[in-house]
């Protein structure tokens, strides 16, 4: 097979698969006037190839693909110029599924499909390349959302340099479950006495006052917890004179940055778990998606708590350190829908207990739920798995 014929699909993966896996010198898609006249979408497609380093040729052919008459008409052309080619019916419309039909009955025109529970690919008619293959594409989290469409920019986490903090996450975690239902003051303690110029180097150094004025009312120094953060290592130099003055680095800008955020902690020992499963090819924690693939400033955008993927399969996890509200469960659903479409699967992990109703509806969206009383470490490898 050196042609490939797509039915061009909705799903971003089953667009790019049958080309990840079988190499071809060309992959036609069929698809209507309005992706054939879309000459960004074509592009972002082209551009997902290139950045996934395959040099198939991409072209576009335009049919009314709810008309099978007009489809089967296309699938004519292509195979007429390109004999040695191949139908891959893992997408597109049923009028174009049948209009394949139509041309296999004329001609031995090879076929195969893509099994998304299996993750293998099955000789339909005449393409034993294609006989029982096992899916062994790998993607990134980029990956991903390229073949949708979108981009990757960079999030609040330099994931490059998170190895060097595996020793210190489940510590972390576990000060943070000491002081839990007191973990937002204590953040924001933190955020007003370090805060970040508007020009100039960052300073690690603080020194403060044991009170400072928050958005509600008096935040007063946590002298517990600092001297805990201070045993675990992420502040240092710490000296407290109570009642009247704190003064402390920390160990550096990105242990600074998480102690300034209140949910990082959480985020952090979830990329860990899912890390440690070993399970997935690629884990990123704090993913910030340009839904039109632009990175411009004015671009729609939204951030992916931690995003893991094991083969072809986008697992997107939202990690919330206070209660799971609707709002959340739905744009989740909506980010796994656009940029993972079936095969993808959501998660989300809370710090406290999720109620009923909310369960009700995560199951209505298809969303997994993981609750404070299964973030052991156990429970939570289990449920991740």
């Amino acid at each position: 097979m050196q042609t490939l014929i797509e039915l061009f699909d909705k799903r971003p993966i089953a667009n790019v698969l049958g080309t990840e896996m079988f190499r071809p010198e060309r992959t036609v898609f069929l698809c209507d006037k309005e992706i054939s006249e879309n000459r960004a979408l074509q592009q972002k497609l082209k551009n997902y190839f290139m950045q996934r380093g395959l040099e198939t040729q991409i072209l576009f052919r335009e049919t009314a693909t709810l008309n099978a008459a007009s489809v089967k008409r296309a699938l004519e052309t292509v195979v007429q110029q390109y004999p040695d080619c191949a139908l891959d019916i893992s997408g597109g419309s049923d009028a174009a599924l049948f209009a394949g039909g139509l041309l296999c009955a004329e001609q031995p025109l090879p076929v195969f499909t893509y099994s998304r529970k299996r993750n293998t690919f099955f000789d339909i008619q005449n393409a034993p390349f294609a006989h029982n293959v096992l899916c062994d594409v790998l993607l990134s989290a980029p990956d991903c959302f390229a073949a949708a469409g979108g981009s990757v920019r960079q999030g609040r986490v330099d994931n490059t340099v998170l190895e060097q903090y595996t020793g210190k996450i489940d510590g972390f975690f576990k000060l943070f479950l000491k002081y839990r239902h007191q973990w937002q003051r204590i953040v924001s303690y933190l955020q007003r006495v370090s805060p970040t110029p508007k020009e100039g180097p960052l300073s690690l150094f603080v020194v403060a006052p044991w009170q400072v004025k928050g958005d509600r009312g008096m935040l007063t120094a946590n002298e517990e917890a600092l001297r805990d953060l201070s045993e675990l290592g992420f502040l240092r130099e710490l000296e407290l004179l109570p009642g009247e003055q704190v003064r402390f680095s920390f160990a550096d800008a990105q242990i600074r940055a998480w102690l300034r955020d209140v949910g990082s902690v959480l985020e952090l020992y979830v990329w860990k778990a899912c890390v440690k499963s070993g399970r997935y090819q690629d884990v990123r924690v704090s993913v910030v998606v340009d839904w039109d693939g632009q990175n411009t400033r004015d671009g729609v955008s939204n951030e992916i708590d931690v995003v893991a993927v094991r083969g072809i399969k986008p697992v997107f996890i939202s990690c919330k350190t206070s209660e799971i509200r609707t709002e959340a469960l739905n744009e989740l659903a909506i980010l796994r829908d656009r940029f993972g479409g079936e095969v993808a699967r959501a998660i989300i992990v809370s710090a406290e207990r999720a109620c009923t109703v909310t369960r009700n509806r995560a199951a209505e969206l298809d969303i997994e739920v993981v609750d404070l009383d299964e973030l052991d470490p156990e429970q939570l490898s289990k449920r991740l798995l």
